[in-house]
């Protein structure tokens, strides 16, 4: 996969370079329907045991934490073996109970990419966290 082509990431990098994300409020925020959007999500984080695998098949994931570091536990989608039910088309989401392989810690503004071929499980790390969720349909 070269997201680098993908015109919804390229509008995805230039409207993160336009706007302050840390100002937006909680939920939603629609760039183009169907294909881009970002959510701004407000929780806490949880510890490695907690936190789950998830993959996608129609959207790639851009997650940047927005008020403070956050870990993200990763897995080639091809090695879980262990899926907790089945695929949801609607949420375009699987959940997977294999442990991660590898954790990557993103500090506050940076940004993480992970597309259908990666498990990923976010939300790793203590307290609570705003961060945004580029929803970014694959081509």
């Amino acid at each position: 996969m070269d997201i680098h082509n993908n015109p919804w990431y390229i509008k995805a990098l230039k409207f993160i370079a336009e706007n302050d994300l840390a100002t937006f409020e909680k939920g939603t925020h629609v760039i183009e329907e169907g294909n881009l959007w970002v959510n701004i999500i407000e929780g806490q984080l949880k510890t490695r045991e907690a936190a789950k695998l998830e993959a996608h098949n129609e959207f790639i994931d851009l997650q940047i934490p927005l008020s403070r570091a956050e870990s993200f536990g990763t897995r080639r989608r091809e090695d879980c073996t262990q899926p907790v039910g089945e695929f949801d088309p609607k949420g375009d989401c699987i959940l997977y109970d294999d442990r991660p392989t590898m954790y990557i810690t993103v500090q506050p503004r940076g940004q993480i990419v992970f597309g259908p071929e990666t498990a990923h499980a976010p939300m790793i790390g203590e307290g609570p966290i705003k961060k945004a969720v580029f929803k970014i349909r694959v081509v």
